[in-house]
């Protein structure tokens, strides 16, 4: 039988996954690429502070797949992923985040991700996402399949809605809401009374806590 050859060998060996970590905190992108160093196949090889940096260091090294966080400044994950998609449409996107909010997972899956992550997800299962996204894969584990079940059967809000979700957050009266909108008191009242329905809540400040609680209203960092 023949011998092998050194190309024989080069092309028995696994393909590398080379990665892109998108995260606003220093320690998270070490952490991650520190983590990754010790596994097989996979590499780090760029990394961004800022959703912006991410498509700008996507169209400088093309990785294989890129971990983003949802929350940074500039241009957030969800506006990132979106972009990227639009100019790359075969990225493999994973959004890797603290949020758990339904409305958050909503958004990033409207944008494209392929998967989505909470970050105190345990290293094993991080890898196996890793291999299952790039092979062509969308992963979302259970929490993550619960949390979409559960919006789905909600009534959604309107567009408009959701500029008055804003207003409300912001501390504005019904009279300065309407004023902003350019609607009259009876319809600020209304759509006001549509949210509190929707949400089956009665109370400004019950409503915004639980906005801000599943991700309909977020306050990025440093913007």
């Amino acid at each position: 039988m023949p011998g092998w050859s050194a190309g024989d060998i080069v092309g028995q060996m696994p393909e590398t996954i080379r990665i892109l970590t998108a995260d606003d905190h220093h320690l998270i992108r070490a952490g991650v690429s520190s983590f990754l160093a010790t596994e097989p196949g996979l590499k780090v090889v760029a990394e961004a502070a800022n959703g912006e940096e991410a498509l700008e260091k996507y169209r400088e090294v093309r990785p294989d797949l890129v971990f983003m966080d949802l929350s940074m400044p500039v241009m957030n994950g969800i506006e990132a992923t979106r972009a990227i998609l639009e100019e790359f449409p075969d990225a493999r996107i994973v959004a890797l985040t603290t949020y758990a909010g339904d409305e958050d997972i909503h958004r990033a899956i409207q944008a494209g991700a392929a998967a989505y992550l909470l970050k105190d997800t345990v290293p094993e299962v991080l890898v196996q996402v890793i291999r299952d996204v790039h092979g062509g894969r969308r992963v979302f584990p259970p929490q993550i399949i619960a949390a979409i079940e559960r919006r789905a059967g909600q009534p959604a809000l309107t567009s408009r809605e959701l500029e008055v979700l804003e207003l409300l957050a912001a501390g504005k009266r019904t009279k300065e809401i309407a004023t902003t909108l350019g609607v009259t008191m009876d319809t600020a009242n209304a759509h006001i009374k549509n949210i509190y329905s929707k949400f089956s809540l009665h109370g400004r400040t019950a409503v915004v806590a639980e906005a801000i609680k599943r991700g309909f209203i977020r306050r990025e960092r440093n913007q």
